[in-house]
């Protein structure tokens, strides 16, 4: 594929550049919050369950005011959602910081703001800018470009930021956190967002309202709406959790370092991989054979004998399944319904994915507090997997073709 074919114009160029810088500093500093937890319990009191609640509750407004910023991504434009995202994410790295930061002060600065911060500034919404610039033939992989420099961001932060711990302290890292933030505000304004009309007159007059109906009323968006669910709760105990579990079996807690950075290092290729099969077989098939080998992996990692290699392997292959999700989930909403209000329709979609995340980010916590060790949180992703697994299959990939009105 040439590059004259591939990038339509300047402005697609630049608004891709500029989306996979936004998604690297908003996701690499998200990806590292597990590794906090330590400090936090020491000099703040934190238990398990309290850490796991406010990371739900972050995932949870992350989810919450997603379609809330793909409102305004498609009726203002990206950039001005994405610049919002990242005041609400400095602020709520700036009273984490230097306080009120503990008991529901602690929920609110480290769930609430930078919740609302992530629904603008992580995958969804710099995804949903990047493919109204292109054309169906190669969205999903400029889809799987922007999620793959998330995982560039997934595979730096806990390296850094792990180093950043041990020498200057928690405080110090969310000052570089900070620091880190501003930038992004900075690029947030290169964000382009298409707001011409190209596609058919009929399509132009379907309001936000009836766009939603319509989704709702779609079976094929129900499922791939229930299947979202697993694929956040999964992401959120591994990324919430991991050091806790490393703990557990005894290994070293550089370990959970080793398995975050290996997930960001391998869903690059994941995400890529994934972005291109979707152009080239069926998404539906593509997505149940994801959730499938996650289970896998998630066998493997929990019944194997806890050492370094298999803790390994485990951020390896379930690093390569880890956001590839994304472009075949994204791509089947474009796809069925146009890309005019897919901003709006992929943020529920993405809430359907973030209730999953908080659940297990919340329930992880509460069951180790619970019962000493995240079994029981595992044995229900395994479930979960097969669900998914199964969920997808009936999805119909066809375009809707609604009727011309007078």
């Amino acid at each position: 594929m040439s590059q004259e074919n591939f990038i339509p114009n300047k402005t697609a160029l630049i608004t891709l550049i500029a989306a996979c810088l936004v998604v690297i500093v908003s996701l690499g500093i998200r990806q590292t919050f597990g590794l906090f937890f330590f400090d936090f319990e020491i000099d703040l009191g934190c238990t398990q369950t309290e850490f796991g609640f406010a990371m739900g509750i972050q995932l949870f407004f992350w989810g919450l005011l997603g379609p809330v910023f793909g409102i305004i991504t498609d009726k203002f434009s990206g950039r001005v959602a994405v610049f919002i995202g990242f005041l609400f994410y400095l602020a709520g790295i700036y009273f984490l910081n230097y306080g009120p930061n503990t008991g529901i002060w602690f929920t609110f600065d480290l769930g609430v703001l930078i919740g609302i911060g992530l629904a603008a500034t992580a995958i969804s919404i710099p995804v949903s800018i990047v493919s109204k610039h292109f054309p169906l033939n190669t969205r999903t992989i400029a889809i799987g470009i922007v999620t793959a420099a998330g995982s560039f961001g997934y595979f730096v932060s806990p390296m850094y930021t792990r180093y950043t711990l041990l020498e200057f302290g928690w405080n110090t890292t969310l000052v570089i956190f900070g620091m880190m933030i501003l930038v992004g505000l900075i690029i947030s304004l290169f964000l382009s967002t298409p707001m011409e009309e190209t596609k058919q007159n009929f399509e132009s007059r379907q309001t936000a309202t009836e766009a939603v109906k319509e989704a709702f009323s779609n079976k094929s968006f129900n499922y791939l709406t229930l299947g979202f669910f697993v694929c956040g709760w999964h992401i959120a105990l591994v990324a919430t959790h991991i050091p806790m579990h490393i703990r557990d079996k005894g290994l070293e807690d550089w370990t959970a370092t080793a398995i975050l950075a290996l997930i960001g290092l391998f869903n690059v290729f994941g995400t890529l991989t994934s972005g291109y099969l979707s152009t080239k077989i069926s998404k539906k098939k593509l997505l149940s054979a994801i959730y499938f080998l996650r289970g896998i992996s998630i066998i493997y990692f929990i019944y194997m004998p806890p050492s370094v290699i298999n803790a390994l392997i485990f951020g390896a292959t379930f690093g390569y399944l880890w956001l590839s999700t994304v472009p075949p989930t994204s791509g089947i909403v474009g796809h069925i319904f146009g890309t005019k209000y897919v901003s709006l329709l992929y943020g529920f979609v993405f809430l359907s994915h973030q209730v999953g995340s908080f659940l297990g980010a919340y329930l992880g916590g509460l069951f180790h507090d619970i019962y000493g060790s995240l079994d029981y949180a595992w044995y229900i992703s395994i479930a979960l997997s097969l669900f998914a697994a199964l969920i997808h299959l009936p999805i119909k990939e066809k375009a809707i073709e609604r009727t011309q009105t007078a």
